[in-house]
This record gives C-alpha cells, sequence and structure tokens, in this order.
C-alpha cells in the first residue's frame, strides 16, 4: 500500500523555521534558570498510572478522559505524562533529594492529553516547569513568582500577574463545603460542563469559560472568607515582597486550583491578546504533595510555562546563530569542499556546504537567505574563490589548502570588529 501517512490529530511537529524561534526561547530561559540556581532534571516521559491517579486525583479530568494509558506486556499500566510535577517529585524521593535539603529544579520537555486540540492547547503540547522544594514562606514564592516576571519580560511578552491564596487544606474545605451548597441552590443555571465538576471537583466550576455562568460565578463565595489567621498573613506577606521587588500584580478573589494538593498561595499570568487557553504560566504552593507520593513532608512551590502559548506571544527574540561560512560546489568538487569544511570546522567556525548539485544562482540565493559572512565557490580541483567577505566583495582565488587559513583571518577579523 502506497500513500501519504497523515500526523497524528493534535500532535504536530516543529519544522525548521518554528525550532529557530523555540530554540532561541529555550536559550533565554536556561540562561534565567542559571540566574537563580535551579537545576536541570531531566524526566521520563512514561510513568506508571497510579503516579497520577495518587498525584492528580482519580476524579480528575486529567486522569479519567485525558491520559494516555496502555498495558504494557508485563501487565503493567503506564501513562505518557499529562503534567511534570508528580514526575519531579517521584524522581526526588527516589533519589534522595528532598531528604533535609533544599532544592532547586527545572525541566522541560512534551506532555500528553487526549483532549480537543484548539489555538494554544494540543494533544502533545510542551511544558516548562520550575520548582523549588524545601523552602517554606511567602519569601521563596516571591523569588519564583520574580523568576516567572522576568521570563515574560525578556522575550517582550506583556501579561497580567493574577494572584490568590487557597489557605492551609482546612481553609480549603471549608470553602469546598460552602461552594458546593451555593452552586447546588443554582443547579439549574449549572451547564452540562459545570454540573459534571460540581459531583466530582467543585472548585473546578470557577475555572469555567461559559460567559453565560459569569454572573453566577461572580455572586460565589470567595475563599479568602475561610481563610484562617495564618493563611491571611502568608498572603499579606506574599504581597508585601512582591510589591519590594517591583512585581505588579492583582489580586483575583476567584483564582484556584482544581488539584488538591495545592496549599497557599497560586499564580498565573495571563497574556493581553486573547488565545483560546489564555493563561501562558501557572503555578503555586503544593506543600502536601511530596508526603502524598510516599516522601517526608516537603514544602513545595512552583510554576509551568505553556511553551506553545508562550513562542506565540514572543515579540522579541535574540538575533538567530550567524553561519560563518557558506562553500557552493560542484559535482567534481564536492570532496574537496568537504575537506576544507571539516578544516574550518576544526578551527572553530560554523559552515554549510551544498551538496544538492543546484545551480550557481540558487547555490548564491542560499548562501545570502542564511546571512553567511563569507561566501565560497569551487572553481576546479585546484583553487577556491572567496567571493564575498562579509559585507564587501570577494578577496580573489587562493588555492584549496591557503583556504583555511585566509578565511579564518576574515571571520575572525569580522567577529572582532561586531563585537567592538
Amino acid at each position: 500500500m502506497t500513500g501519504q501517512i497523515a500526523g497524528v490529530r493534535g500532535v504536530a511537529p516543529l519544522l525548521p523555521t518554528d525550532a529557530v524561534r523555540w530554540r532561541a526561547v529555550e536559550d533565554g530561559l536556561r540562561t534565567l534558570m542559571d540566574a537563580y540556581g535551579f537545576r536541570e532534571i531531566r524526566l521520563p516521559i512514561l510513568e506508571r498510572t497510579e503516579l497520577y491517579a495518587r498525584a492528580v486525583g482519580e476524579v480528575t479530568d486529567i486522569v479519567e478522559k485525558e491520559m494516555y494509558t496502555f498495558t504494557d506486556r508485563s501487565g503493567d499500566s503506564l501513562s505518557l505524562r499529562p503534567e511534570g510535577t508528580a514526575g519531579c517529585v517521584r524522581a526526588g524521593i527516589e533519589g534522595g533529594l528532598f531528604h533535609n535539603q533544599a532544592q532547586r529544579l527545572w525541566y522541560q520537555g512534551p506532555m500528553f492529553r487526549h483532549e480537543r486540540p484548539q489555538k494554544g492547547r494540543y494533544r502533545q503540547f510542551h511544558q516548562w516547569g520550575v520548582e523549588a522544594y524545601g523552602m517554606a514562606g511567602p519569601a521563596i514564592e516571591a523569588e519564583v513568582i520574580a523568576l516567572g516576571a522576568r521570563v515574560l519580560a525578556q522575550l517582550g511578552v506583556k501579561a497580567r500577574l493574577l494572584v490568590n491564596s487557597l489557605g492551609t487544606r482546612e481553609c480549603r474545605e471549608r470553602y469546598r463545603e460552602a461552594l458546593v451548597h451555593y452552586l447546588a441552590a443554582h443547579r439549574d443555571r449549572l451547564d452540562d460542563d459545570s454540573l459534571r465538576r460540581l459531583e466530582r471537583n467543585p472548585l473546578r466550576v470557577l475555572d469555567s469559560k461559559n460567559p453565560d455562568m459569569a454572573a453566577l460565578l461572580a455572586e460565589a463565595p470567595t475563599i479568602a472568607d475561610y481563610w484562617s489567621a495564618e493563611s491571611r498573613s502568608h498572603f499579606v506577606a506574599l504581597q508585601d515582597y512582591l510589591t519590594a521587588l517591583g512585581v505588579a500584580f492583582e489580586v483575583a478573589p476567584r483564582l484556584v486550583r482544581g488539584l488538591d494538593y495545592y496549599t497557599h498561595t497560586v499564580f498565573e499570568w495571563t497574556p493581553h491578546e486573547t488565545l483560546a487557553q489564555a493563561t501562558v504560566i501557572a503555578g503555586g504552593r503544593y506543600d502536601g504533595l511530596v508526603s502524598e507520593l510516599g516522601g517526608a513532608p516537603t514544602s513545595a512551590v512552583g510554576f509551568a510555562i505553556g511553551m506553545e502559548r508562550l513562542v506565540a506571544l514572543v515579540t522579541r527574540l535574540p538575533a538567530p546563530p550567524v553561519l560563518d561560512v557558506f562553500i557552493m560546489t560542484n559535482v567534481s568538487c564536492q570532496l574537496r569542499a568537504l575537506v576544507l569544511a571539516e578544516g574550518l570546522r576544526d578551527a572553530g567556525l560554523t559552515v554549510e556546504t551544498h551538496l544538492a548539485g543546484a545551480s550557481a544562482k540558487s547555490q548564491m540565493k542560499r548562501a545570502r537567505d542564511c546571512g553567511a559572512r563569507v561566501i565560497v565557490e569551487a572553481q576546479d580541483e585546484a583553487r577556491v574563490a572567496i567571493v564575498q567577505a562579509g559585507a564587501a566583495k570577494g578577496e580573489g582565488i587562493v588555492t584549496w589548502a591557503e583556504a583555511v587559513a585566509r578565511i579564518s583571518q576574515i571571520v575572525g577579523a569580522k567577529a572582532k570588529i561586531d563585537g567592538e
């Protein structure tokens, strides 16, 4: 059977033009992670399904409907990761990272959820996660939020920072009861999705994007009415820290998280531009998760960046990498061209060699599209022409043996000028 095989719906490749943008964003993020003392951890894509059932919750949409789950040949139920925090905690427990230690970790990579693909949300999507363990109190929350603010500022993304507090577990439970009582009294005004959430995860009703629900939710009780004195003090202190750091924020009384392990601070950035799913960074404190997954009680706070959404919003990117040398060649001189290219790479230069047998005109267009500092054209088995040196015209014909030294000298001088 022949014919084109279609890609999986909601699972898209990153083509080279897109990958350039992603790489620029990722390089900037890595630099910021270093600046804040966060270290990379690389997490598996496959985990035991029970990890997510315990961490995320068996009655959440993620576990019930969205995970890619299968039974392997040993009879174990495995799932492609739908989020990163649970796997990070499991790896940290197994690796002994949390035993009387403070840890600052980051990870990145694809996540998988079987849901309706839409702008900014795909079945294979990418997250950049930032997590700090072993540090209680609002100070680390403020620093993590400041890191998120710096990510957006560096990339020229304008977004509103919303913050709220879920209080302690006891506060959250009292609020949950009050919210259920209120929503049940207005059951006839709930849409189907909210009715389902009311039975299973009532806090998620507050996440409804249905405009017909807006008036009802605006009158719903807020969790601030159920804070303990400790929770209130914690949240006030966080706001003082953010103000002192110059991080602008808005208190959002109905901002919640549908996962039970969140306590105290929750936050998210919503860009001014409208996407189908607007939040680009979201996080909070989740002190109960490490113990829930079998570790000792450990403070934890962090956030995840939706990379597809972030890259789509970026307006300011670093300049792409500069190609030092482009070698135009013909079939009779390809071996010579390869030898020259390797010699130039040994000298530390970046080189593209055209080996497709295209015309000289096509090769020259490609070279200029690449922005090559130096363009070289094979003449014959004995000679090579330097046809362009930086913005200037070529410097003439040299032997293949002389080419490495001469081109390295030209690129070195050009690089020095650019750096001055």
